[in-house]
């Protein structure tokens, strides 16, 4: 099993997260706020040109940009930057970038999902950055294609895919139907259990559409909003929905859940609540959110109130 380190925002979460899996995954941890720009760019003068040769070394970022047309400005994208099919993806690395292997690409700015000491590396030889802290509301996320759209020349283009956005996401957050009691649910990251609460951005998503999550009572905030549950108390809350978000990294699915010792009996496995999510989706706080919403939503409705 592949366990892929995060990008976060604060060492103490990435000691959490270090155990969560996913091939492409870059789960969604920081608590930091996107409201400003926080990086070398954000101080640009009005005369500051945009950027022809981009370097993306976040996957999210990877997708917005190609989302509001700035693609063909991007001339590199890490490893993990599997979408779209057309991103020029390469070795480099997201998670312990190299300046000498960025700078090979000849950038004009680079996107990170963190910054460190890179950050000021580059800085040093005169390369722009811009530091994307993963979101924590779908507001965040909207923010984030604004920005991404003021710094490529892809305002209109940016304010249209936010609006797409939002315009689908009230669609999908009125389809759902009221119930009188909410139903629950347990979002799995891998198969050992570590899982979300709502204080997350997944966590918030989930919350749009009056989920309530069974993890939120355990974490007493060591665990920053991903707490590691035992299978006993998974089985205890019984959930009306599971997700599972480690189809890739760990090679969950439907049945292997229900194989589980115990889980058979689970509202959510004998009522065929078991929902196989796309890690890479499910851990990016990009435009395919919508996707993931579309698929949480459609759990819940053919989903009975308990």
């Amino acid at each position: 099993m592949t366990r892929t380190p995060s990008l976060l925002a604060g060492a103490a979460a990435l000691a959490v997260l270090l155990v969560a899996c996913g091939d492409d995954a870059e789960p969604v941890v920081s608590t930091a706020s996107t409201e400003s720009a926080p990086s070398s760019v954000a101080d640009s003068g009005p005369e500051q040109q945009d950027p022809t040769s981009i370097v993306s070394l976040s996957p999210t970022a990877t997708e917005m940009l190609f989302a509001i047309g700035a693609g063909d400005q991007v001339v590199a994208a890490d490893s993990y930057s599997t979408f779209p099919a057309e991103a020029p993806t390469t070795e480099l690395s997201a998670y312990e970038p190299n300046l000498e292997a960025i700078a090979g690409f000849d950038p004009d700015l680079v996107v990170l999902a963190a910054g460190g000491d890179i950050e000021d590396q580059l800085a040093e030889v005169g390369i722009d950055t811009l530091v994307l802290d993963a979101a924590v509301t779908i507001d965040d996320t909207y923010a984030q294609i604004e920005q991404l759209g003021a710094l490529t020349g892809h305002d209109a283009d940016a304010a249209q895919v936010v609006a797409d956005m939002q315009h689908d996401i009230d669609e999908i957050v009125a389809s759902v139907p009221a119930t009188a009691e909410p139903l629950t649910y347990y979002h799995e990251l891998d198969d050992t259990f570590y899982s979300v609460t709502s204080q997350t951005f997944i966590g918030n998503l989930y919350g749009l559409l009056g989920l309530e999550n069974i993890a939120d009572p355990v974490d007493d905030g060591s665990a920053f909003g991903y707490p590691q549950l035992s299978a006993e108390y998974i089985i205890d809350a019984d959930p009306d929905l599971i997700f599972l978000a480690d189809t890739k990294c760990c090679g969950q699915t439907a049945a292997s859940v229900g194989d589980r010792p115990g889980w058979d009996t689970l509202t959510a496995v004998a009522r065929g609540g078991v929902v196989e999510l796309d890690d890479d989706v499910a851990s990016r706080w990009g435009p395919r959110v919508v996707d993931l919403l579309r698929t949480v939503a459609s759990a819940v409705a053919a989903t009975p109130a308990s």
